[in-house]
């Protein structure tokens, strides 16, 4: 075992050196690749999660990568896999209870009577490739020591949706449609530029990340590697400078001023202004430290900050930073999506939702259209202003939605969604909120456009 181990990950480490190579020379976003071997030990057979439905039974695992998997069979099984690419990314250390967790949010899948199977990836950080041929993995599994499905569906939730619509690129026989949902779908070199208004906007307002008394850095890096700064420590910062953490009453005029400037400007809820702070911390720490070798993928140069009351003061004061070609090329070889998928995708997002834009999913439209792709594309949105769940009958009513798509060819409309789900509340609950009608402004209308290498 140990010697297949070997020759498995001096192969997957072989097609990556390939991959970003190519990319370097040819500017590509994505590639064909090989599905890797599953290896791993044998299942587990656990307790299930109490928000589980009565008879499903449950297993767990190990890859021969390190990934901590669960898989979910119910009792009464539809034959469709619903193989789930999880949000995030997580930093640290895999921990099995993630995909426990997952497996809870989701557990909607199990009671419309598919199989469930979700992955905690094999590593922590902003990777999506290595992330989609973890999933890809599992679904070896799944059919080499469970079942066959007769359709496997790929769900890709939040940043798992790139995971997902990556892996649809990756490995084009292996799914037979893909569920995005609240996806950050602009790729990696793209949906993360309003983070970085986010710290220098901050830090023009603020001074306090970093403090003047601590060593200086550029922000796009979003720590140096050698930092000691706690989420804590950070949270206390940002409570004193914007109020954050206390009540409306008790902040003062300049704090209330200070968060409205972030907000209008930035163009985010002041309910995910501290999260938002976090990501642009800690995972562009991952970004620089990891992923690029020190390099800087986000820049704003050329970007006019406008919603404050003296833009000028803001333009004039603000950090500016360039990206750099080569950082910003090997950064979106694993993380920018080509739109090359053959197989029925449909996606739905919140159109309020305060962690990843909807206008995300006009950059993923134009991604697929610049594919030839747009036939096999199908965008539904909802009055949501959330984004990790939005509610239980809209989940089946997609998968419902994508299997008639994939078994009689009939291509769903954004209203025939809406029926659909309206029709399976009388089962799963009320909550089926969709526009049909919607459709979001393209990506620059909601962040600053800006020079790029």
């Amino acid at each position: 075992m140990s010697i297949m181990m070997s020759w498995v990950e001096q192969a997957v480490r072989r097609s990556r050196l390939r991959f970003a190579m190519a990319a370097a020379v040819l500017g590509l976003a994505a590639c064909q690749s090989a599905p890797p071997r599953p290896g791993g030990r044998e299942l587990t057979t656990f307790d299930c999660p109490q928000s589980v439905p009565e008879g499903t039974r449950c297993l767990s695992g190990t890859d021969g990568h390190g990934s901590h998997f669960v898989i979910a069979m119910p009792r009464e099984w539809s034959g469709v896999l619903v193989l789930h690419s999880h949000g995030g990314p997580v930093l640290g250390t895999p921990r099995l209870e993630r995909s426990i967790e997952d497996l809870q949010r989701w557990a909607v899948m199990l009671k419309a009577g598919h199989a469930w199977a979700g992955s905690t990836f094999r590593q922590g950080g902003v990777a999506v490739r290595a992330a989609a041929e973890d999933t890809e993995r599992l679904r070896e599994i799944f059919v080499r020591q469970v079942a066959v499905p007769r359709r496997t569906v790929l769900h890709g939730q939040s940043w798992g949706a790139s995971v997902a619509a990556m892996g649809a690129e990756m490995f084009p026989r292996s799914h037979d449609g893909v569920l995005l949902t609240s996806g950050v779908l602009g790729g990696g070199t793209r949906s993360y530029d309003f983070r970085l208004d986010l710290r220098v906007v901050y830090q023009h307002l603020c001074h306090n990340h970093p403090l003047p008394t601590e060593p200086d850095y550029p922000l796009w890096m979003g720590l140096p590697a050698d930092s000691p700064l706690t989420r804590k420590q950070l949270d206390e910062r940002v409570r004193d400078c914007l109020g954050l953490g206390l009540p409306a009453a008790q902040r003062t005029a300049e704090q209330r001023r200070r968060l409205k400037t972030i907000v209008d400007v930035v163009r985010i809820p002041e309910r995910s202004v501290l999260g938002h702070l976090h990501w642009a911390t800690w995972h562009f720490q991952d970004i620089a430290q990891v992923r690029t070798g020190g390099a800087n993928v986000f820049g704003n140069v050329g970007v006019r900050y406008t919603g404050s009351v003296d833009d000028a003061a803001l333009n004039a004061g603000v950090l500016r930073y360039a990206a750099d070609a080569a950082a910003v090329a090997r950064f979106g070889a694993d993380t920018d999506p080509t739109g090359r998928i053959g197989v029925p995708v449909l996606t739905v997002h919140g159109i309020d939702d305060p962690v990843a834009f909807v206008e995300l999913d006009s950059a993923f439209a134009e991604t697929m259209a610049r594919a030839g792709r747009s036939g096999n594309l199908v965008q539904t949105f909802t009055r949501d202003n959330e984004h990790s769940y939005l509610a239980d009958p809209v989940y089946p009513a997609l998968v419902a939605a994508l299997l008639a798509w994939i078994d009689q060819g009939d291509k769903p409309t954004p209203q025939a969604v809406a029926d659909r789900c309206k029709a399976m509340e009388a089962r799963f609950g009320p909550g089926c909120r969709f526009e049909p009608g919607y459709r979001p402004g393209p990506l620059s209308s909601r962040v600053a456009q800006r020079q790029r290498p």
